[in-house]
């Protein structure tokens, strides 16, 4: 990307092997995320562009001499930040603050990858690359885990009302794991009636179309008054966390995994005297696969209906003006 709407296909050196711990990687599917749009709409204009893609399916090509755990001809989840899998926060499951790894995975959008830090990050896969499957596995590199992290940090559970502000994929991913946690109500906000219809099928029981103070007034009224138990920001603008503040319960929990665009927001007296809890952030889904792989694998739940469009990486283009209009929901990209 080399600044907002200007997505270009260049030629770029081969990676290589530059540490003993790195893979390289070529690129089996990638995808454009939801928050890929931010930069689209406002990144400064870059000289020399900045690689982008963080979601992936790869194939190892080549390793360093230290890694391990995959070889090459192995498939592998790329989840989309690099983890050591050794430090403190990595075995207490919060690869995103890894002592070792990089908050950023860009370059996924392209033919070959280096991979550093690869026995931590990449999680090798007994399928083939041609595998059916492999849309779905490719969510669990990011919005799926995403997700699932959102509904388990707000608390998601039997019984509990959840509202999930955001009919992207990370938000129907939202819908579909509280749904697997027990949620008993799941109140899906969002306008779009091919994105709404999916979220119906993965266990959403409500569809509110307004937004602002209207939208607010709809969920108060769903809950007698008394709003959902945990709500779901998945879309990381101040209005979505402004009508999440209003909408949660007193007592429950605003999660917030939409990437904020926005520097300070509504945290003083009002929600310290109702309760509230903020969480969320960016989820470490590397921590994650081991229990939702085995649904994605067994048919169970299919996370890959959110691709709704295919194009070649020569398209990528196309696939951000598609996401920017809304014309499509997530785009899959096989090199």
């Amino acid at each position: 990307m080399f600044g907002a709407g200007d997505v270009r296909v260049v030629d770029a050196p081969d990676p290589t092997i530059e540490q003993p711990t790195d893979a390289v990687l070529r690129v089996a599917a990638a995808c454009v995320c939801g928050s890929d749009l931010h930069p689209f709409h406002s990144m400064p204009v870059r000289e020399r562009g900045y690689p982008m893609g963080h979601e992936m399916i790869g194939v190892v090509e080549e390793i360093g001499s230290d890694v391990a755990t995959v070889g090459p001809g192995d498939v592998v989840i790329v989840p989309f930040v690099w983890s050591c899998g050794r430090c403190d926060f990595c075995l207490e499951g919060l690869q995103t603050s890894c002592r070792f790894g990089r908050q950023r995975t860009g370059g996924a959008q392209a033919e070959y990858r280096r991979a550093p830090l690869a026995d931590g990050t990449l999680y090798r896969l007994d399928v083939d690359e041609s595998d059916e499957r492999i849309p779905g596995l490719l969510t669990l590199s990011d919005v799926y885990g995403t997700g699932y992290h959102a509904a388990l940090t707000g608390g998601a559970a039997p019984g509990a009302t959840v509202a999930v502000i955001g009919d992207g994929a990370v938000g129907l991913l939202a819908v579909l794991s509280a749904r697997q946690l027990g949620a008993e109500r799941i109140i899906l906000m969002g306008r779009h009636e091919a994105r709404t219809d999916l979220g119906r099928r993965y266990g959403a029981t409500d569809v509110v179309a307004a937004r602002g103070d209207e939208g607010i007034a709809a969920v108060r009224d769903l809950t007698g008054g008394d709003g959902a138990h945990v709500v779901v920001d998945a879309v990381g603008h101040l209005p979505a966390y402004e009508q999440a503040i209003g909408i949660v319960r007193d007592g429950g929990a605003v999660s917030r995994v939409g990437v904020p665009q926005y520097e300070t927001g509504p945290i003083g007296r009002a929600q310290f005297e109702r309760n509230i809890t903020i969480t969320g952030g960016v989820a470490p889904v590397r921590a994650y696969i081991d229990r939702l792989l085995p649904g994605v694998l067994d048919g169970s739940v299919d996370p890959g209906a959110v691709f709704d469009r295919e194009v070649g990486l020569e398209d990528i283009p196309e696939a951000y003006r598609l996401m920017d209009a809304r014309e499509a929901l997530k785009v899959l990209v096989r090199p």
